[in-house]
């Protein structure tokens, strides 16, 4: 399973209904389950973002299926980023031509 962060706001439409956020979190995580994607953290944030979430899906066409499921909704708009553990990225350092 890769590990993923999306980077989450709200659009005009989520902004103007979001008393329902949670309600729409549950739906979420039930959408990402029949995706194959774990919904592992889901954060409200202060700042340039309104939601993080860590996820963790078996491949990029399921977490970009879910982002555009997500993104099709309205309220939201994402950004998405392969996050890479500790040993996946030593992984990957070593693979480098010295």
């Amino acid at each position: 399973m890769a590990t993923y962060i999306s980077l989450n706001t709200l659009t005009d439409q989520g902004i103007r209904n979001i008393k329902d956020t949670t309600a729409r979190a549950d739906a979420f995580r039930d959408a990402a389950k029949k995706l194959g994607v774990t919904v592992k953290e889901i954060y409200w944030t202060l700042g340039a973002y309104d939601a993080v979430c860590i996820l963790d899906a078996p491949d990029d066409s399921a977490i970009t299926a879910l982002q555009a499921s997500l993104g099709a909704s309205g309220n939201m708009r994402t950004l998405t980023l392969r996050a890479f553990s500790r040993d996946e990225i030593g992984e990957i350092l070593a693979r480098l031509s010295k």
